[in-house]
């Protein structure tokens, strides 16, 4: 086995080369710890790890680090995510070291949603850096033991670190390109945008491999179940970067019951992104239905899931 370079739980299960399995969990627009842990509950046992959204779509939420302590309270693994909209490079320094002495071990690096589309979009963004920065920068922290201006640390905070990339944004020929510039940044792991075109998440993969990146990091691919075709025609229309054939919004729009057949549509999908070589597992992001990740882990096969060590 390589040498661990966090005490993360994610880390090691996919350093033994097993099929992993993660979440997202939106904290609430309240103050109410509760839903927190009602959410966590669902997904305890059936997510290797849970990432907890920051501030998703510029909407003002329980912090990603106050959600994520809840959450190893509670003996789940999170995974906190980090954008770059709303801290300069202090504030983001200065978070991390508190979520690394909060017992948190998993980081997602990204850019942020502009702060138009959210619920202040007259505020004054931020964006000192970047997510490949951002990435540079906690690498840089957790290997070198040193801050962003050079300054060294006496403890670092030793994060498995992730990030972001959309496989079917334009120019498609250079979305490969861009994942090797955050690998070399110094992302351990990648999540993908939502998979519902399998045959053009493959040919991505066909680049990913062909650029040797799939020996570099590990690759979870993104999945998530439907609940109605307005759902599905909103995801094709209105998210960009999005690919959602046409023939899946027509079997939605027949179906009898079309959040069943989201959810059989998304089992689908991970039986066949399973079988692609160089993903190593898959993250689940059932947009406020945590209700359904049990059951479509269940029906894809992935139950037990192994025990946190």
């Amino acid at each position: 086995m390589k040498l661990m370079k966090s005490g993360s739980n994610l880390e090691r299960l996919l350093q033994e080369g097993k099929f992993v399995v993660t979440a997202e969990l939106g904290p609430p627009k309240s103050a109410d710890a509760d839903v927190i842990r009602k959410k966590a509950n669902i997904l305890k046992d059936v997510a290797d790890a849970v990432n907890i959204t920051d501030c998703q779509t510029a909407i003002v939420r329980v912090s990603s680090i106050a959600a994520g302590c809840i959450l190893v309270q509670m003996g789940l693994e999170p995974i906190i995510q980090m954008t770059c909209r709303d801290r300069n490079r202090i504030a983001i320094q200065s978070d991390l070291l508190g979520a690394a002495a909060l017992g948190i071990r998993n980081l997602l690096c990204l850019t942020g949603d502009h702060q138009k589309f959210g619920n202040h979009p007259s505020s004054k963004n931020v964006f000192d850096l970047d997510s490949i920065q951002l990435l540079k920068m906690v690498k840089d922290m957790r290997d070198e033991k040193k801050f962003q201006c050079g300054e060294e640390m006496d403890i670092e905070p030793r994060f498995f670190i992730g990030a972001v990339e959309n496989p079917f944004a334009d120019p498609f020929e250079y979305r490969a390109l861009r994942l090797a510039k955050k690998v070399a940044a110094g992302a351990d792991f990648i999540q993908t945008q939502i998979v519902y075109n399998v045959d053009k998440f493959s040919q991505w993969m066909e680049r990913v491999r062909q650029l040797g990146l799939d020996h570099k990091v590990y690759i979870l691919a993104g999945v998530s179940p439907l609940k109605s075709v307005g759902m599905a025609k909103y995801m094709k229309h209105h998210v960009p970067g999005l690919d959602v054939p046409d023939a899946l919004i027509e079997r939605i729009g027949k179906a009898e019951n079309p959040k069943e057949e989201g959810i059989k549509i998304c089992v689908e999908i991970i039986n066949r992104v399973r079988k692609i070589q160089g993903i190593s597992g898959v993250h689940i992001m059932a947009i406020e239905w945590e209700t359904s990740v049990p059951e479509i882990v269940e029906r894809a096969g992935l139950l037990p899931r192994p025990k946190i060590a």
